[in-house]
């Protein structure tokens, strides 16, 4: 083959351009610390380290999940106690004005007190995380949840729960409706509730109540009428209006049947009955509405009295079933965020694996990518210079 000038010139461009290509990649590699930055310089590695990235990606955005989901469950767990302060405040003053030594005038001054304490509570109720949606509104997050309404408050919302993925496999609730943690609360003592009838003429208030034999009790419907008929003697009916019990009244005792026990107090009345019946569900707002409603009557005569006594009892047992309310939803929120911390701790060390595998695959050597640069330098150095030694000879130079 004949080796002409323009052969030898495009060999050594060739070459040139080669130590070039080389020397830029080197280049490259140094500015962005990576020892490949596009899969045709390291298809196996590239391929490996696009699944770490892809992993790791999809553990940050749970990450993400997560963080969000903490700010919004801490949110509503504070919330929730301040929830339960008012609560706690609102029973003190229950508990102040079943008094019969204190005046109408004092009860009123008491309603007013408790009225702030609902609209404290209703404010609560409808609190706001930082993204301006609103904690207890169900999937309605947007939407107020609790309107005030004259027999308590109306809800808004729906009972949906917000679920978040914070892992593969893994979710949790960032939230409660307000349904289940204001809506949804047990009356009574949880299991059973007593009312007066409205239209008792003597004084008797219903204390204490107790599930003495869980089994009996249950063995009915629940249902059952105390029967005053004449003053100091009751009689125990049940729901088809059959007596399973009667005897002697004492101020201040306990009359037993079906499996629980009822404290009476005060004197009932000839014809006054006393209702039992099992635990259904309450508004808390509905709860408080009718302890304010009570403080509001007015009341002055001993029967008045002896109604607004069985209001407030029957408040402070439901004011307590809310108190429980928020203490079980606040452990489940606690349980939560606990949930949420470990798996933060095991995300954060699945990153720094992942990280540290990419990493490994990816990463330069620094002196060693300087050393080849200088190395790079020095030989592109030299090969100019030969390369322009050489454009200039001729066979000519050396004929005499």
């Amino acid at each position: 083959m004949r080796v002409t000038q323009s052969l030898i010139q495009s060999q050594f461009l060739a070459a040139i351009s080669s130590l070039e290509s080389n020397l830029s990649q080197t280049q490259n590699q140094i500015s962005s610390n990576q020892s490949f930055t596009t899969a045709s310089q390291n298809p196996a590695a590239a391929g490996t380290v696009n699944n770490y990235a892809q992993a790791l990606a999809q553990s940050q955005q749970f990450g993400t999940n997560a963080s969000s989901a903490q700010t919004r469950l801490s949110t509503e767990d504070s919330t929730l106690s301040e929830v339960q302060s008012a609560l706690q405040s609102l029973r003190d003053l229950a508990l102040e004005a079943n008094n019969s030594t204190i005046s109408a005038v004092d009860r009123t001054s008491i309603a007013a007190q408790a009225v702030q304490i609902q609209n404290t509570l209703l404010g609560l109720a409808n609190t706001q995380d930082g993204n301006g949606e609103y904690l207890f509104g169900g999937y309605s997050t947007q939407t107020q949840p609790f309107t005030l309404s004259s027999s308590g408050a109306t809800y808004h919302g729906d009972q949906g729960q917000r679920q978040v993925q914070i892992a593969a496999g893994q979710s949790v609730a960032d939230g409660d409706s307000g349904n289940t943690v204001f809506q949804q609360i047990k009356t009574g003592n949880g299991t059973f509730t007593t009312a007066a009838a409205t239209a008792n003429t003597g004084t008797g208030v219903v204390g204490a109540t107790t599930v003495s034999n869980p089994a009996t009790y249950g063995a009915g419907n629940g249902i059952y009428t105390i029967d005053f008929t004449a003053p100091g003697t009751y009689e125990v009916r049940d729901s088809t209006n059959a007596v399973i019990g009667n005897g002697a009244y004492t101020d201040g005792g306990t009359i037993s049947f079906g499996g629980i026990q009822v404290t009476l107090s005060g004197t009932p009345a000839a014809g006054d009955t006393f209702s039992v019946a099992p635990s259904g569900n309450q508004s808390l707002f509905t709860t408080v509405q009718n302890l304010i409603a009570g403080l509001q009557s007015g009341s002055s005569s001993p029967a008045a009295n002896a109604q607004l006594g069985n209001t407030i009892n029957a408040a402070l047992d439901n004011i307590d079933q809310a108190l429980d309310q928020m203490s079980n939803v606040r452990a489940d929120v606690g349980g939560r965020l606990n949930s949420i911390t470990t798996q933060q701790s095991v995300a954060s060390s699945q990153q720094i694996q992942l990280q540290s595998n990419i990493s490994s695959l990816q990463g330069l050597d620094y002196a060693a990518a300087i050393t080849t640069l200088t190395q790079q330098n020095t030989t592109l150095s030299a090969s100019l210079q030969a390369f322009s030694l050489t454009q200039g000879l001729s066979l000519f130079n050396y004929i005499k």
